[in-house]
């Protein structure tokens, strides 16, 4: 393994398993289901955790360690658990840390599935929400009782790319001796660390940038190893784990992730800037541009915006229609931190499981574009936006 204080795309590259016998330069693929023992006191003292070795691959797996170790080198973490998507991870890892009667805190901004989990699903085991709009911090205080165990968030938020001052949201957790945990999907590591800023635990769906070609889907939590432990525990029983040979895909992925994020960025922020200029887009929202209402925290907290723009076609859901149906390059999708860009209306997909109003509050309305800018050449990128919008 490599030392300690490496840099970030040096740890992505050389963080590996050790070598078999063979001597490969490139980590194989584990793909079993089990691993045997020498006799039988051997196999007493791994399932007693006597040892710290692999039994199942739905407890642990060499290519899922590999993917682990790289992920907490990168978010300064100190353990983790990989999953077969985000959404395992998010529920994974609530329902690991919460019992009946909790209480979560939740910024209003946040994933369609998350917030369906919230108001759907954990009502029937007597676990509540309250939430706190993303430009109103100071509103959390107010809702914390001593019911309260989780402050969650995600910064940039999806859809709408807004900002929280993860410091601040630090700050009241530590004071109040809360759990914050941070879905760190649209920034990923390279962009944004939120355990510098005090998070005790960091969520991301692999599916997005640490994969970075729509190809596999996967889940991982990553924090303080007390808590992580405890999601340890409960998923090695109930089976969310992440498949080895996606683990393979997206430990392989991570070592292009810092190059390919600054493409992404650098590409986002240009056609941020397009169209900020154009005449029949409403507003632009990009947390590094300058017009953006947080450009300084986000500045504070990122190394650049992310592959996520948001904008308003000027005409509302009848424009957006028109503008979607006129596409030619861009792929219409679900997903987000692609190699290849895709445009997705959220009010009639990611977020459909909300109604008008719970939209509105969190700032989606239904002309509103979410681009998740690829790697294509940035000219052939604004050129198909721009016929689109003409």
């Amino acid at each position: 393994m490599i030392k300690k204080n490496k840099k970030f795309e040096t740890e992505a590259i050389r963080t590996q398993l050790e070598r078999t016998q063979f001597l490969e330069h490139s980590t194989p693929m584990y793909l079993t289901s089990s691993f045997v023992f020498e006799d039988a006191e051997d196999m007493r003292a791994s399932f007693a955790e006597e040892k710290e070795r692999n039994i199942y691959s739905r407890y642990s797996n060499p290519n899922s360690s590999e993917f682990i170790e790289k992920v907490c080198k990168m978010e300064r973490a100190e353990a983790g658990f990989a999953f077969a998507s985000g959404m395992a991870a998010v529920f994974s890892t609530f329902a690991a840390l919460l019992e009946s009667g909790d209480h979560i805190i939740s910024a209003k901004s946040i994933f369609g599935s998350t917030h369906t989990l919230f108001t759907q699903f954990f009502p029937k085991w007597n676990i509540k929400t309250s939430y706190f709009d993303s430009n109103a911090l100071e509103e959390i205080e107010n809702l914390i009782t001593a019911k309260t165990k989780v402050i969650y968030a995600e910064s940039p938020t999806n859809p709408g790319v807004d900002i929280l001052d993860l410091e601040v949201l630090g700050k009241i957790a530590g004071k109040n001796g809360l759990i914050l945990i941070i879905d760190n999907c649209f920034a990923s590591p390279y962009l944004q660390q939120p355990i510098k800023f005090g998070a005790d635990l960091v969520i991301h769906s692999g599916t997005k940038l640490m994969d970075g070609q729509g190809r596999v889907l996967a889940g991982i939590t990553v924090g303080n190893t007390e808590l992580i432990d405890k999601i340890y525990r409960f998923s090695r029983i109930t089976g969310p784990a992440l498949s080895p040979f996606n683990a393979w895909v997206l430990s392989k992925s991570l070592e292009t992730l810092a190059l390919r994020v600054d493409r992404h960025c650098s590409n986002a922020l240009q056609l941020a800037e397009f169209l900020e200029e154009h005449p029949k887009v409403a507003w632009v929202k990009y947390p590094f541009l300058k017009s953006h209402p947080k450009y300084e925290i986000a500045k504070k907290q990122m190394k650049a915006g992310g592959c996520v723009v948001a904008f308003e076609v000027d005409g509302g859901l009848e424009a957006g229609k028109k503008f979607f149906d006129s596409i030619k390059l861009l792929s219409l999708s679900a997903n987000l931190g692609d190699s290849r860009s895709i445009v997705t209306h959220p009010a009639s997909t990611t977020h459909s499981k909300l109604n008008a109003q719970e939209r509105e509050s969190v700032g989606i309305s239904d002309g509103m574009v979410r681009v998740s800018v690829g790697l294509e050449h940035i000219d052939d990128i604004i050129e198909d936006i721009e016929q689109a919008l003409g």
